[in-house]
């Protein structure tokens, strides 16, 4: 099996059971990634009430983004439309939406994740790409 199979695969399923379980595999994702991580997200953590989105570089920080975005937010759902894998690099193209429990206001927003792997098929990199707009106007007062 090639590298970009591989990492497709690793993600394929990730990605399958964070749709099925709306956001209820949190470790699972821990699971893949390797002990050091550069983990980031378009958001940044600019807007207090999204400052979990800032950059993160472990496990532990990204399981601390991943349980604050579940408890403040809802799945409405998830949906991949493609992977395209080069390397040792996986994007994830699709779409999803969340409705913020806070205030019930809901987003819908087209999403792009890269991914970097290790030879040892662990994660090491990645960002996310949606509507930073739509989110924080849904968390606005």
């Amino acid at each position: 099996m090639s590298q970009e199979a591989r990492n497709t695969a690793i993600l394929q399923e990730a990605y399958r059971l964070w749709a099925d379980t709306k956001g209820g595999s949190v470790d699972h994702w821990l699971s893949i990634m390797a002990d050091e991580i550069d983990f980031g997200s378009l958001a940044m953590g600019r807007v207090s009430a999204v400052e979990f989105t800032k950059q993160r570089y472990s496990p532990e920080g990204v399981e601390s983004y991943l349980r604050a975005l579940t408890n403040d937010w809802e799945m409405i759902n998830y949906v991949v439309d493609h992977f395209v894998g080069q390397g040792d690099r996986v994007v994830m193209l699709g779409r999803t939406a969340w409705r913020y429990k806070a205030n019930g206001r809901a987003v819908d927003t087209p999403k792009v994740d890269a991914w970097r792997f290790n030879a040892d098929g662990k994660a090491v990199e990645f960002f996310e790409y949606y509507d930073t707009a739509a989110m924080f106007e849904a968390v606005r007062d």
